[in-house]
């Protein structure tokens, strides 16, 4: 209880009042500095221009996109700048707040974006112990600073704080871990919300949320075995043991098409908590399933692998949309493909379905550990937002179910408004009767929850 009433506390949560930014209008993020491609400081400073970018409003995907456009970019820098902005989004509250500490004043956005960036480097953190040498950090960060226009005045405050750091690591940290977004990472109104859900898991759930995830892998058992599998990652050298029905667990992640099998279809990245989605469904072959909000279609492939189903993937967005068909070509499956909101009709051709699955718009706040720029983009009004947006799309395709057919509810969010209340509601205002189903899955670490914070609610429609 004391943690818990230390995380809620009413003492300053974030920067003092000379540290509250005004964003400039127009930041050079495009700019393109001559450093060596392959060195820290051409990722440190790409990082930085994705996480200013991030606390300008981005999602962090589409700001790396810009910093990978540059030509110069490799794909061993482009990796070597995603590791950075990652763990920068991972630690930004604790970044952000030894800053504050040690500058008089709010440095510029690019400024402090590069600061964030390179502390996180300088020292173990939940990802691990740290990857570079701290004075090697503090060379290239300086470096950084002085290739680009919006930092070069800044040089000198930047070497400063960063071997302010180094000298008084200790005390620094001892100081800013009083404050609740510093020590989880996360804003105040989300550690407030994780205490309220899980007065007893809070603390295992948000650090659990600031550790890099695992690469699961779900085998197509349409091309093969898992125990098959598993023996080809051996002859690779590639560990990796089963952890489910299809789900097999990479010891160390490698990059995509590094993994045996990929490229032709044998397996898919999919999360262990992600591939019971499928399994719950139970389709059978010769079903109608409708697979709604369905990029990127990882779900899609699983149903297909395992039924021969007649299967309608619905997307609003047609170009998240063109993914779920790249996926389904590397699998050499097939679907119809729709471009339409699941809140409306317009898409639909009146025949009922046997199944549908409803992966509904929520915060994301279980899939944090992956998309650690969430936390950081996200409000704390978004819940209600989104949760009523999703009732809207439950109750709609409720009316596209055959009599006697089942939905299954899946939320990647943690917050009981969006899950368990959202199933509870449903059930009520359609008469739905409620099956079995694992309901919220909890992200809490470990070797068997190493997974994505799901919910799961299956219902059938009486006949």
């Amino acid at each position: 209880m004391d943690e818990q009433r230390r995380a809620r506390s009413e003492a300053p949560s974030g920067p003092r009042a000379s540290h509250h930014r005004d964003l400039k209008p127009r930041l050079q993020t495009e700019f393109q500095a001559e450093l060596k491609a392959d060195s820290l400081a051409f990722a440190l400073l790409g990082a930085a221009t994705a996480v200013v970018q991030v606390r300008a409003g981005m999602a962090l995907p589409q700001a790396l996109a810009g910093a990978f456009a540059n030509p110069a970019a490799t794909p061993q820098a482009r990796g070597a700048i995603q590791d950075v902005a990652y763990r920068a989004m991972r630690q930004l509250g604790r970044s952000e707040a030894l800053v504050a500490a040690m500058a008089p004043k709010a440095p510029d956005p690019l400024v402090g974006a590069l600061l964030a960036a390179a502390l996180p480097l300088m020292g173990a953190g939940e990802d691990g112990p740290a990857p570079y040498e701290a004075f090697t950090v503090v060379d290239q960060a300086v470096t950084a600073a002085g290739a680009h226009p919006d930092t070069v005045r800044a040089k000198g405050m930047v070497n400063a704080l960063l071997r302010r750091f180094l000298r008084e690591r200790e005390a620094l940290l001892a100081d800013v871990l009083q404050q609740p977004q510093a020590r989880w990472n996360y804003p105040q109104w989300w550690v407030d919300a994780a205490i309220t859900a899980y007065p007893q898991e809070w603390q295992q759930v948000l650090e659990a949320g600031n550790v890099a995830p695992p690469l699961t892998l779900r085998v197509n058992t349409r091309k093969g075995t898992v125990e098959a599998y598993l023996e080809q990652l051996a002859q690779a050298g590639i560990g990796a043991r089963r952890i489910g029905p299809s789900a097999v667990r990479l010891d160390k992640p490698v990059g995509v098409h590094l993994i045996p099998g990929f490229d032709s279809g044998l397996v898919s990245v999919q999360d262990a908590a992600a591939q019971l989605a499928a399994q719950l469904l139970d389709v059978h072959d010769g079903m109608r399933v409708l697979d709604a909000c369905a990029a990127p279609g990882g779900k899609t492939g699983h149903i297909l692998e395992l039924a021969d189903a007649d299967v309608t993937a619905l997307d609003v967005d047609p170009q998240r949309l063109a993914r779920v068909q790249e996926n389904l070509d590397r699998l050499e499956l097939s679907a119809t493909l729709r471009a339409a909101g699941a809140q409306g009709r317009d898409w639909w051709d009146g025949q009922p379905f046997d199944r549908i699955l409803a992966d509904v718009p929520c915060t994301a706040s279980g899939i944090v550990r992956r998309h650690p720029d969430i936390r950081w983009l996200r409000r704390k009004g978004d819940t209600l937002q989104l949760a009523t947006l999703s009732a809207q799309i439950l109750d709609n395709l409720w009316q596209m179910l055959q009599p006697n057919g089942k939905l299954l509810f899946v939320t990647c969010s943690l917050w009981p408004q969006e899950s368990e209340a959202q199933a509870a509601a449903f059930a009520v205002r359609n008469r739905a009767t409620r099956l079995d189903a694992p309901g919220q899955l909890l992200p809490a670490g470990g070797a068997e929850q190493d997974h994505d914070g799901l919910f799961y609610a299956l219902f059938q429609k009486d006949a």
